[in-house]
């Protein structure tokens, strides 16, 4: 692996740079061949936290991780088992498809797949909305959609923007402030 370690409002010293090298190293220890992609390491400290996300961008996957705790090397830690867990469960889905293709319960699988496609229905099975909602979007400003959003013990809230008659959300973010997201 070829490491891009970076600091903001952080040194990162050489004891840093080998930690995170030999923590994220061990990650090499799941996969049968050496990684040979960038691994993208952002260190930052933010009033007493530190901030750590690793970004390791693969051929079939896509691993990212980021953790906040008060002290670095813990949260290079958590962000380490963050990063076992999502390589485990890719390996796991990877591995019970090889398992089961010769299974007739597979081929039963594959056909109604195959029939769901030529009906127009979709391919992909790992996302599953379980609940749906319909609502009227009331025109608002966006301190009145705070009120509402913290009225409701929500951590965002969708509304229609009085001035512009826009789609607007605004979020509460992991600092405690508001965010606003608006279409350009």
């Amino acid at each position: 692996m070829n490491y891009n370690i970076r600091g903001e409002n952080l040194e990162v010293t050489e004891a840093i740079n080998d930690y995170v090298e030999k923590k994220v190293g061990k990650l090499e220890r799941y996969f049968d061949e050496p990684v040979t992609s960038e691994v993208h390491v952002n260190l930052s400290v933010y009033n007493d936290e530190q901030e750590i996300e690793v970004t390791i961008p693969m051929k079939n996957l896509l691993l990212r991780a980021e953790e906040r705790h008060t002290d670095l090397y813990a949260a290079i830690d958590l962000v380490v088992d963050k990063l076992e867990r999502q390589i485990r469960k890719h390996k796991t889905k990877v591995n019970r498809k090889f398992r089961q293709e010769g299974a007739p319960k597979y081929v039963f699988a594959e056909l109604e797949k195959e029939a769901e496609r030529q009906n127009g229905a979709s391919d992909d099975d790992d996302i599953e909305i379980v609940r749906q909602k319909r609502f009227d979007l009331k025109p608002m400003d966006s301190e009145e959609a705070v009120l509402q959003m913290d009225m409701l013990g929500h951590n965002f809230y969708v509304y229609t923007n009085a001035e512009t008659n826009e789609t607007n959300v605004v979020y509460r973010r992991r600092d405690g402030k508001y965010g606003l997201i608006e279409p350009s």
